[in-house]
């Protein structure tokens, strides 16, 4: 039985960027970055104006002066020549500063009439004019290598007309939930006599591929039988990860573990050292990574947030694929047991102080599945360590929106 950690390293290991594809523009926002992107041109590619007002020559600008208005510029057109000594063009916000114009005096400190525009107001003597290059220089890195693609990313890649992007494929992840018992949610209410249950790894599994990134391909619920078993790993072998849930332990009707074996397949570890989720395994099936993960809810979810996450993050192209641990002060007492880690389920709440505090879910059995949609974090207990009241603990945030909060509280 591996440590968890070790465990964790051991698959990522195992794990390599998948292939780059080139995706539309409006595909690749929050994938990752697979090659550098610097940008060909210029942005902006001409000098232009910042306000609406007049492109003057600064020499000419005094209180009080007044210039004959030759030309208006507007936004997406040029001037058809240069502004001379005297002279002002009215130009509009974006529009290119013509030829002879150094200063953009602002509308609102003018007054025009008859062709001829007073200037009231010097303060905008050589002010106003985005020069050519002064967001984006031509050569400039403009996306390195490995960047999530939010939206100012687009908006970049956009505006130097990159239509499409380098990127990392987006991980193909088959999902096998086995077991007899089994039934889609639609079908609960016709199975007979209450001996049923709704797979709901089949769900939350995909919900969890699905939210960091990855494309989930159900391959269906297989019964408790070794061939039925090993023709759905051959169906989902042409995935990027293989995940089933259910059958890896030692019960009578656990098969994975003699199926793999029988198609050749690569058994890296079978148990890991926690609690839930100690029946995790790890492999490979006809050259494809496989995880094996435990049919209670809780564990399967467990080993999602320890393993799944990680490895789709590192397939997807991320340089930082692990969650960042943080510390909290225990609210309740916590306790693992002398050879095995434990990972409660906890909520994290912050005091007006500042301090994280962190308690419990409630009941911490591997089939509540209600306690893992309460928590917002996975407190990290080592073997034979106990956390009382007060004391500090580690914590693995669960809830990507933890740093939201209800009001936007601002001194500015």
């Amino acid at each position: 039985m591996l440590g968890v950690a070790e465990a964790i390293e051991t698959v990522m290991a195992a794990i390599s960027p998948l292939d780059v594809a080139a995706v539309h523009l409006e595909d690749a926002l929050g994938r990752f970055a697979a090659r550098d992107v610097a940008s060909s041109a210029a942005i902006p590619p001409w000098d232009n104006s910042s306000m609406d007002g007049y492109a003057v020559r600064a020499s000419d600008v005094s209180a009080g002066a007044r210039l004959r208005v030759v030309a208006t510029v507007r936004a997406g057109d040029a001037a058809d020549r240069a502004v001379a000594s005297g002279e002002a063009m009215k130009i509009m916000t974006g529009a290119p500063v013509p030829e002879g114009a150094d200063t953009v005096i602002r509308i609102e400190d003018t007054e025009e009439a008859g062709g001829i525009v007073a200037i009231n107001d010097t303060r905008d003597i050589g002010r106003n004019i985005r020069q050519r290059g002064e967001d984006i220089a031509e050569g400039q890195l403009v996306i390195a290598k490995g960047t999530r693609l939010l939206a100012p990313h687009i908006g970049v890649l956009a505006s130097i007309g990159m239509s499409r992007v380098p990127v990392h494929a987006a991980p193909v992840v088959a999902i096998l939930s086995t077991g007899d018992e089994l039934v889609r949610v639609e079908d609960l209410e016709g199975a007979s006599g209450g001996r049923r249950i709704v797979s709901s790894n089949s769900y939350s599994l995909a919900a969890l591929v699905r939210e960091t990134g990855g494309v989930p391909v159900d391959n269906g619920l297989i019964p408790d039988d070794p061939a039925a078993l090993r023709q759905a790993l051959e169906e989902a072998s042409d995935a990027d990860l293989v995940i089933t849930s259910g059958g890896i332990s030692v019960g009578e009707f656990d098969h994975t573990r003699a199926v793999i074996q029988a198609m050749g397949g690569e058994i890296t570890f079978w148990k890991i050292k926690a609690r839930p989720g100690a029946n995790i395994a790890f492999g490979s099936v006809n050259g494809t990574p496989w995880l094996g993960l435990p049919g209670n809810p809780v564990s399967a979810l467990i080993g999602g947030e320890l393993f799944i996450r990680p490895m789709l993050r590192k397939m997807s192209g991320s340089p930082r694929p692990y969650p960042r641990p943080i510390t909290a002060i225990a609210a309740d007492k916590f306790r693992a047991s002398e050879n095995m880690a434990h990972l409660f389920r906890a909520i994290l709440t912050r005091a007006e102080n500042g301090e994280l505090h962190a308690r419990s879910t409630g009941p911490q059995g591997s089939g509540i599945l209600s306690s893992m949609a309460a928590a917002n974090a996975l407190l990290v207990v080592p073997a034979g360590r106990a956390i009382d009241l007060g004391e500090i603990v580690t914590a693995i945030p669960l809830d990507p929106d933890a740093h939201l909060t209800e009001r936007l509280e601002l001194h500015a």
